[in-house]
């Protein structure tokens, strides 16, 4: 590898470690050039997001999505060289020659964050389910042509069905720790029919729940609904070699952890930022390493075959 695709690499792992705790630690568990993939799409990602989430007006975050869009688009016809100076650029071109990742997928993360600078709200779950594609199922599509699927893997036509849906069940989860912060920010996510069913329809600006409502009821709603799509994301870990496997455990696991609190503690999502700490990654980390996740799912995938 040369000197600048090397720096390249080391500037979009930087990105990732100080900006993506959870997604860092999964990725820990691949070996180098996987790894390295994965922190060239995080960091052409979180651009994406940046701008999305920062402070310019929407006319400039428009003008700065389209402006990526023309890089993405140099990046596919492999017009970005060595010497180039943007080294994201110059690191997802490489990580896009070294394996079969579907770029297109980050056309439609800009799209997804098209949909905030926008202001766009979401009526129903299935509409909802739109904005998660972009902006997570994609990513889940994108981190499948890092990891590819074992040979002879059964059922393996559908990994990339299974990749999104386990994107949306971490953009749910998302979604769910992060209902006030969004709020404060004038974003609401959750279906306009779910807030009305609850009792929630006004909104939450504060540490308590809205007066009358069934906050916890609106939670533990989208609970459920996630859980399905973690028990049906889930079934893409026995389609991957093992250290890909253990890396999307790890990430999932914490999701799924951070559910579980979420689900015993409804109103702490108002309340501020809910967390794993150190010692619990750990263990999700050992988990997925064991292969203990993967054997689950493979023999729970077994009992569902007639």
């Amino acid at each position: 590898m040369s000197a600048p695709i090397s720096a390249a690499y080391s500037y979009c792992e930087a990105v990732t470690g100080s900006q993506a705790r959870n997604f860092a630690y999964g990725i820990r568990l691949l070996p180098t050039d996987k790894r390295q993939a994965m922190s060239a799409l995080y960091a052409f990602s979180r651009r994406v997001d940046d701008i999305g989430d920062g402070t310019l007006a929407p006319e400039a975050k428009l003008a700065r999505l389209e402006e990526t869009r023309a890089l993405l688009g140099r990046i596919l016809a492999e017009e970005v060289d060595e010497d180039d100076t943007d080294p994201v650029a110059v690191a997802l071109a490489h990580a896009a020659r070294r394996f079969p990742i579907p770029l297109g997928g980050l056309d439609e993360l800009i799209d997804g964050v098209l949909m905030d600078v926008r202001g766009e709200t979401y009526e129903t779950w299935d509409d909802l389910k739109v904005y998660c594609r972009c902006v997570a199922g994609a990513i889940g599509r994108l981190s499948l042509g890092v990891f590819g699927t074992t040979a002879g893997a059964a059922d393996s036509g559908r990994a990339a069905e299974y990749a999104d849906t386990l994107g949306l069940a971490l953009q749910l989860t998302n979604i769910l720790r992060d209902v006030r912060e969004d709020a404060g920010n004038g974003r609401t996510y959750l279906p306009a029919e779910d807030l009305a069913k609850f009792g929630c329809s006004e909104g939450f600006h504060g540490d308590r729940a809205p007066a009358g409502s069934d906050f916890a009821g609106l939670v533990h709603h989208e609970v459920r609904r996630a859980r399905a799509l973690f028990v049906e994301g889930y079934r893409l870990l026995p389609m991957l070699d093992r250290r890909s496997g253990a890396c999307v455990a790890a990430m999932a696991g914490i999701y799924r952890r951070l559910l579980d609190r979420i689900e015993r503690e409804p109103e702490a999502v108002l309340r501020g930022r809910v967390s794993l700490p150190p010692h619990e990654k750990a263990y999700v980390a050992v988990r997925g390493l064991s292969g203990l996740d993967a054997r689950t799912i493979s023999r729970q995938s077994a009992r569902r075959r007639p």
